[in-house]
């Protein structure tokens, strides 16, 4: 072509410029890379000018043939790189959900850096901005982690908006480092379930952290961060739902007949609780004063039969209180 656009000042055809589109996308595809190439081209426009000084002619037509080679190179690119992105979504939804054999699933975890034998655990991160694949955030994510614990050590990936951690089962610090920089500036919460083995395990890690999430909405916890193998006792609460519903309306549905409903007595009992049975901070919580906290806990015991400063009753109170959370109750009817 060079031939002929010097001996005759001719531009280059279409079919021309097509043909290196064309061949640009079979490099890219067979792994050639692009200097390389474009360093040919350069040898050939020498070739074609075999010393003269170059026309006008034929530099415009090696710069056409370069540039057309170059945008069929990179159309090949990123559609290699969308086939790539597509793949590792449906292998993260895979992973996370359980779904396909776990012997297909080991053979496509070496592919994306997750060394597929032994216990792994996962981190669920929820912050004020949902997070994208291949945003700016997840990749400074990838690259600290990367550079921190080497390439390997933990798959990033985003579901739902969350942000989503895989590392190996004695991955603890990976995964604390992780938490740490998912909660940085925006803040939020970070849930991590507890190891499993298998790649089959990712999915039961997973589904804890999820469901520590969502003990969070339920029961108030502010983290920053959970650990589903500290809120075990929770899915044990709730795993017979007939028999902790009676146990709230047994213990604490006298609470309905108190000035204002069973609310302002109910959070009262929380309080104290979760201040560990110290009026004063019950109160600072609450925004009352002890006198007042201590008429609250007294008209409890008076309606319910059970005292809050016994040890006798306590557990029964505080194990009502918490179902109650668990179950939405009084907001939600139990029957």
């Amino acid at each position: 072509m060079l031939a002929e656009v010097s001996a005759t000042g001719r531009r280059p055809v279409r079919a021309e410029l097509d043909a290196r589109r064309a061949l640009g996308e079979k490099a890219a595809e067979a792994g050639y890379g692009l200097r390389g190439l474009v360093g040919a081209h350069l040898a050939a426009t020498r070739a074609a000018l075999g010393g003269r000084t170059a026309p006008d002619p034929l530099m415009a037509a090696a710069e056409q043939a370069v540039d057309a080679f170059a945008e069929g190179y990179e159309r090949a690119q990123r559609l290699a790189v969308r086939q790539e992105e597509a793949a590792r979504r449906e292998f993260i939804d895979d992973l996370l959900l359980g779904r396909g054999d776990p012997g297909d699933l080991g053979e496509r975890a070496d592919r994306f850096g997750l060394r597929p034998a032994g216990a792994h655990a996962v981190a669920v991160a929820r912050t004020a901005s949902p997070h994208t694949d291949g945003s700016p955030q997840v990749r400074r994510l990838e690259r600290v982690l990367a550079g921190r614990f080497g390439d390997g050590a933990a798959l990033l990936a985003t579901k739902e908006g969350r942000l989503i951690c895989v590392a190996s089962g004695d991955g603890d610090e990976v995964l604390a480092h992780f938490a740490r920089l998912a909660r940085a500036g925006a803040g939020g919460l970070v849930a991590v379930g507890r190891p499993h083995p298998g790649a089959g395990g990712v999915a039961s890690s997973y589904e804890e952290a999820l469901h520590a999430l969502d003990l969070a909405d339920r029961l108030g916890f502010e983290g920053p961060l959970l650990r589903a193998a500290d809120l075990l006792v929770f899915p044990v609460l709730t795993r017979d739902r007939a028999a902790m519903a009676d146990l709230v309306l047994s213990a604490l549905g006298p609470l309905r007949a108190g000035r204002g409903g069973a609310v302002p007595l109910l959070d009262t009992l929380t309080a104290y609780f979760d201040s560990g049975c110290v009026a004063a901070e019950a109160a600072r919580r609450l925004g009352l004063s002890v006198r007042a906290l201590t008429y609250r806990l007294e008209r409890i015991h008076s309606l319910t039969g059970h005292d809050p400063g016994d040890p006798a009753h306590r557990y029964t109170l505080q194990t009502a209180a918490l179902g109650a959370r668990l179950l939405n109750w009084p907001a939600e009817p139990l029957g």
